[in-house]
């Protein structure tokens, strides 16, 4: 059976702390780029973070542009930070509620008494989704500050222009008045990814990645489906994501680990 989810005060910080341990990060040098550099700066770019740097096409006489990279390395350091705090929220909430065990595939189809705010039937797995959401991203927030300050969003909405073509930020507070006016209906054209990563400006992404609980575990992650009644005009979330932010979207779950873009598609 069940139990009532009793998170003792201050353990799940405690256990974050934890993860971080051993962490760190590492440049990725590009000896023959830097050679090239040091020769002819105006073809290079400085790579934020980082001592490397790369070579930048010039054509047609255009200028060359600060291009702020993310570093094979400091991707790879990321995504174990990643994997980490999924596996360790999944495993927490399963204690929790579960005594250690993982939720069979009846109680996760299991609907709970009464409904969300909107009227809608919540089910076990629902529920267990969203705690563990929150304390993944609670440990992504102490991880990555510690590993890439200032270079990253977390359930950061954006909005897409399609008078300008281009993507708009949607501040918590504008979402939250919309939230207000009945049931997030107002947000629909908009997405909002669990992590992203950025040079410092939330509109400049170079990766992002999206939470997933399979319940059961078994079950192969996956993005959630819109159809032909999603007004952002595309099959599915991971879609919508890429269409927005023009960068393939990764999943991240306990035992699957990252799944990448092309592979979330299957």
């Amino acid at each position: 059976m069940p139990v009532p989810l009793k998170v003792r005060p201050g353990q799940a910080l405690l256990a974050v702390s934890a993860l971080l341990m051993g962490c760190g990060s590492a440049g990725y040098a590009v000896d023959s780029a830097t050679s090239a550099c040091r020769q002819n700066p105006l073809y290079c770019a400085t790579v934020a973070g980082e001592e490397a740097v790369v070579p930048t096409a010039i054509r047609g006489g255009a200028e060359a542009a600060t291009l702020w990279v993310l570093t094979r390395q400091t991707r790879s350091d990321i995504e174990q930070a990643l994997v980490e705090c999924v596996e360790w929220a999944n495993a927490e909430v399963n204690l929790q509620r579960f005594g250690g065990k993982s939720p069979s595939r009846e109680q996760c189809q299991e609907e709970l008494p009464g409904t969300d705010p909107c009227g809608k039937k919540v089910t076990r797995a629902m529920q267990l989704g969203t705690e563990k959401h929150a304390l993944a991203l609670q440990c992504t927030e102490t991880k990555l500050g510690a590993l890439i300050p200032g270079r990253f969003s977390l359930e950061q909405r954006y909005r897409y222009d399609p008078q300008t073509g281009q993507k708009q930020l949607v501040s918590s507070e504008e979402a939250r008045s919309l939230r207000q006016q009945g049931c997030g209906d107002e947000l629909k054209g908009t997405i909002v990814p669990d992590v992203v990563i950025h040079s410092g400006n939330p509109l400049e992404v170079q990766a992002v990645y999206d939470f997933k609980f399979p319940c059961p575990f078994s079950n192969y992650p996956r993005w959630m489906e819109y159809g032909g009644r999603s007004s952002r005009g595309t099959p599915n979330q991971g879609d919508a994501y890429f269409n927005i932010l023009r960068v393939g979207p990764d999943l991240v779950a306990p035992l699957w680990k990252i799944i990448r873009w092309t592979e979330s598609q299957r």
